[in-house]
């Protein structure tokens, strides 16, 4: 009873802590920056993000998680000792018990690499929770009700669409589509139609700044610098928010897809609710300007980007520390 509770979207591009009592407390990219020759970290969050791209060969800056799930153990253990010490102090002495945010489709494998990277962080107790489930609690969706909630939360790695009800996923699909591969689509793009070599960073730039899903009237205009792809010197271009509809086509259209296929597979009854209540949107992906108007345009069920959209999976799991009892049957690990 005197641990500290724990709520943590552990995100492919972002990863946000939640604490009872206090809301969220702590938002950082989930990059960890290593020192090459033993391995120990040098710098997490913020600072190592700022390396992506510009280290020296002794430093590796990269990111622990890919489409959601662990790609390196070691790493994802450091930032999680990282989080816990910033939020909760290095000298503790109760462990804290941590809910963490999942992909649906997670093998168990995946489940327990998670679970070994967050005890040997220094968790007392640990749960994780899917992420539309918890996206959908953060979302305020009545979940516990026998109606279809539909929600689609799309991350960095992941996008994840779900029906829910009576407090548990009753179809769900997830795919390894979300905003790293907007960002790959626009490095893409850049150099196939323009014949420039840009980064992540600045791809990330162009879809927060003036990407669009659908074509708009008045489109955004936005110088872009990177390297010439045949000469190899610095050159700047200027795009327009049109132009990134086309970079995006493919995996807008991958997503699409996946929402499709849950709306296909949905049980009749509930069907009717997802088309009278429409889906919910969430996650940072859900940003991008016209992404609800595709989506509906695509299967003609309402969308709408909930209020908050970047927050709702981490307060999603600390909703659920509370209301452990409702929901153990729906936990994972």
């Amino acid at each position: 009873m005197f641990a500290k509770r724990l709520g943590i979207d552990l995100g492919t591009a972002n990863s946000v802590v939640f604490a009872e009592k206090q809301g969220v407390v702590l938002t950082e990219p989930t990059v960890v920056a290593l020192n090459a020759d033993d391995y120990s970290v040098l710098a997490v969050g913020n600072e190592a993000k700022a390396m992506l791209g510009k280290t020296p060969e002794n430093v590796i800056a990269n990111r622990p998680l890919r489409g959601g799930v662990i790609a390196s153990y070691r790493v994802t253990e450091a930032l999680l000792k990282y989080f816990l010490n910033k939020v909760v102090g290095s000298s503790r002495l109760f462990r804290p018990e941590v809910m963490i945010s999942v992909p649906a489709g997670i093998t168990s494998v995946e489940q327990r690499a998670v679970r070994k990277a967050a005890f040997a962080a220094g968790a007392g107790k640990v749960w994780l929770i899917p992420e539309p489930l918890a996206a959908a609690i953060g979302a305020g969706l009545p979940i516990h009700t026998s109606a279809g909630n539909m929600i689609v939360n799309m991350g960095g790695g992941t996008s994840e669409v779900a029906i829910i009800s009576l407090n548990g996923m009753v179809v769900y699909n997830s795919v390894r589509i979300s905003g790293d591969a907007l960002n790959e689509s626009i490095i893409s793009y850049m150099r196939r139609k323009h014949g420039l070599l840009i980064g992540e960073q600045t791809a990330e730039e162009i879809k927060m700044t003036i990407a669009t899903a659908l074509p708009v009237e008045k489109p955004k205009k936005m110088e872009v610098r990177g390297r010439d792809s045949s000469s190899g010197l610095p050159r700047a271009v200027a795009i327009d928010s049109n132009e990134t509809v086309e970079a995006m086509k493919k995996p807008l259209n991958g997503i699409i897809a996946a929402v499709k296929k849950v709306l296909e597979q949905t049980p009749p009854e509930l069907s009717s609710d997802v088309i009278d209540r429409g889906m919910v949107l969430s996650g940072g992906t859900a940003l991008l300007n016209n992404i609800d108007a595709l989506l509906t345009k695509a299967t003609g069920v309402p969308a709408y980007v909930a209020e908050d959209a970047l927050y709702c999976v981490v307060r999603g799991t600390g909703e659920a520390l509370k209301n452990l009892d409702v929901l153990q049957r729906s936990l994972r690990g």
